[in-house]
């Protein structure tokens, strides 16, 4: 089946306007059926100052989670342009596997014949040899007209069927959409476990307490979080998200979960209803380290001597290596991967200044330890932080150096600033223990050092491809100040008009 743009178009009242028209998509939604799932996701992720996401589509981050699992198939439904545009940056980001996808047409959509399609897609899929898991998700539109995954089997042949949805009008940021898959694939294994025994993990099973890890990290930090656990007689757990569904039974046999990214709500929400304990906070820097290690060694009950021997194996090799790769500069920082306070963090005990940390994630009490941290530094904090925070901060704080999303150092290069993109640049890097501890410096130093060049390019680009050179040209443009002038004129007689209609 293949649909063009004008049955897209023409699907229902809600199609057309996608996850930037919230509140009409929203009522479209409640309409067919889906307050609840609103509801849910209104409590999980507050909305901030925007209905709409301001980065990329919220579903990218659940796609991210599903595609990186073994034996997990994944399918979208939803518009074509939407499904192409995940597709893309899914296979810039690394996939190396196909994504399902179930096209509609006005027709298919309004008599209820996607939710069939989708039915007979996911039979077609399910195929043990293959996967343990297939993962449904409706995006914008198909949420919007309430097509019910629900509704589909928990399983077929032996495969377990995960629907979600996940709207860019209910979900704010791709980081939380990764929560969204993770608590409900969390939530049908803590069933599974409630039901009887379950496999057990392909590594077998730890011999010493776990610590499970929530949030996606560098690969190289679970290992370290793990060495540090170790004088304390515990072990690194799982990372959830999780890379193949039998993980996922180990995650919740943890004793403790480690809120490292503080925004799985969802996740959170099924360890403790298996009875785990939450520690927020992350092992990043000297005084993170301590407080961390503190934290988890009271979480288990473990004897203090026991969590000084732990702090006191690594508290000294931070130390060294904080002094040993020291940052000098003002810092704005901003991003939506929920590890931007955990940075700050770390760029602040190595020495630089940071005013201001913005992070698009909401606040939770996960994240309270470090907001306060960071306060009692002079650092102001802002959650659920929109495009334009993180531009006013850049502009009022004048740093040396803007870390944040494509847009905040677009405008900083523009500047003159020297800018480094936050996703790619900053949290793909170590950050725990000694090895977060001086990961940093380099590139942030290389890139405060190229200021002056900065302000070189800037001066030498002045003024190219603004106002009346924007665009493309051969030659100077045809400048018309009288074409212009009797605009402006226009604009002021209708300006004048609508305030004279205010007066009335």
């Amino acid at each position: 089946m293949t649909i063009d743009r004008h049955d897209i178009q023409a699907t229902a009242p809600a199609d057309g306007l996608g996850c930037h028209a919230g509140a009409e998509m929203q009522a479209a939604a409640r309409a067919a059926g889906n307050a609840e799932v609103l509801d849910r996701y209104a409590a999980d992720y507050p909305q901030g100052p925007h209905d709409k996401p301001q980065s990329m589509c919220p579903a990218f981050g659940s796609l991210r989670v599903g595609l990186r699992m073994r034996r997990v198939a994944t399918v979208l439904s939803g518009s074509a342009c939407c499904v192409y545009g995940l597709t893309f940056v899914s296979h810039f980001y690394g996939a190396r596997r196909s994504v399902g996808y179930v096209p509609f047409n006005s027709e298919t959509l309004v008599t209820g014949k996607l939710f069939e399609d989708i039915r007979d897609a996911v039979h077609e899929l399910a195929d043990p040899d293959r996967y343990d898991a297939v993962v449904v998700t409706n995006l914008c539109v198909p949420t919007a007209s309430g097509v019910p995954l629900k509704l589909l089997p928990s399983e077929i042949n032996g495969v377990r069927i995960v629907g979600i949805d996940v709207p860019g009008f209910g979900v704010p940021t791709h980081a939380e959409a990764k929560d969204v898959l993770a608590g409900a694939m969390l939530k049908y294994a803590r069933e599974e476990i409630m039901a009887g025994p379950v496999q057990a993990p392909a590594q077998g099973k730890s011999d010493r307490p776990t610590v499970a890890l929530l949030g996606e990290m560098f690969p190289a930090d679970p290992m370290m979080i793990g060495a540090m656990l170790a004088p304390m007689g515990l072990a690194a757990g799982p990372v959830v998200p999780c890379r193949e569904w039998r993980e996922l039974y180990a995650a919740l046999d943890c004793g403790v979960v480690a809120a490292i990214h503080p925004f799985y709500t969802a996740a959170i929400r099924e360890f403790q209803a298996a009875g785990r304990g939450v520690v927020g906070s992350a092992p990043v820097g000297l005084d993170g380290t301590m407080g961390w290690l503190n934290s988890i060694g009271e979480a288990f009950g473990i004897p203090a001597l026991q969590v000084n021997a732990a702090q006191n194996a690594f508290g000294p090799a931070i130390k060294a290596a904080l002094a040993a790769n020291p940052v000098k500069g003002r810092i704005t920082l901003s991003g939506y991967e929920g590890s931007e306070l955990l940075v700050a963090r770390l760029l602040i005990e190595s020495g630089a200044e940071v005013p201001y940390v913005g992070t698009a994630c909401a606040k939770s009490d996960w994240s309270a330890e470090d907001r306060d941290w960071l306060e009692a530094k002079g650092c102001v904090v802002k959650f659920r932080a929109s495009l334009e925070d993180d531009l006013a901060a850049m502009e009022a704080f004048a740093p040396d150096l803007a870390i944040g999303t494509t847009p905040v150092v677009q405008k900083a290069k523009a500047a003159g600033i020297p800018g480094l993109y936050f996703t790619n640049l900053i949290s793909a890097r170590p950050l725990m223990g000694p090895a977060g501890a001086g990961s940093l410096a380099q590139v942030v130093n290389a890139a405060i050092a190229g200021r002056e060049k900065m302000a070189g390019m800037k001066a030498f680009f002045e003024g190219v491809g603004e106002g009346d050179t924007a665009g493309i040209w051969e030659g100077a443009p045809n400048l018309r100040p009288d074409f212009r002038a009797i605009h402006q004129k226009k604009l002021d007689k209708a300006a004048k008009a609508a305030k004279a209609e205010e007066m009335i």
